[in-house]
């Protein structure tokens, strides 16, 4: 079995019921903003809260946009990312077919941010998400809306080199 085949199916043995309070498993060793192993990365941890998914983050200097604000890109990245974890709820791999995005205030890099997603609604393999960032202790600073589609893992087989 190739490694890309091995990390398939390894993650798609994470689909499965997690206890409410667990930490989720990362989707894999590198993901761009929960991999524990990529350098560039936001090794995001995340915790199942009822039928939400939440985590705390602080974006640092290597996700800087203009001077001492966290690059959208970064922001966009960190909120996909947590709506993948709302997949380990509902049971199945998925992917995003739309993502949008609202900032109501600069996110401040250095400054601690508590996260909270949650699938508002399923309309056969549509799956409707929608999350906001907080600082901790304060304000809605930014907001997102989803919509990712159900797969079967033999789509990722796409990503497999030939």
């Amino acid at each position: 079995m190739s490694s890309m085949e091995e990390l398939l199916a390894g993650w798609n043995e994470k689909f499965r019921p997690h206890a409410d309070g667990a930490q989720l498993p990362p989707h894999h060793p590198h993901c761009l903003a929960c991999g524990p192993d990529n350098p560039h990365g936001h090794h995001l941890t995340v915790h199942r809260r009822g039928e939400e998914v939440h985590a705390t983050h602080v974006f640092d200097e290597r996700h800087v946009g203009a001077p001492g604000i966290a690059h959208g890109g970064a922001v966009a990245t960190v909120f996909d990312d947590l709506f993948g974890f709302l997949l380990y709820l509902t049971g199945g791999p998925a992917v995003t077919r739309k993502l949008e995005v609202l900032y109501d205030s600069p996110v401040i890099l250095g400054t601690t941010y508590d996260l909270a997603a949650r699938v508002t609604r399923t309309e056969g393999r549509k799956l409707f998400m929608e999350a906001d960032m907080k600082q901790l202790g304060g304000s809605r600073v930014a907001s997102a809306s989803a919509l990712f589609l159900s797969v079967d893992v033999t789509h990722f087989n796409q990503g497999m080199p030939r």
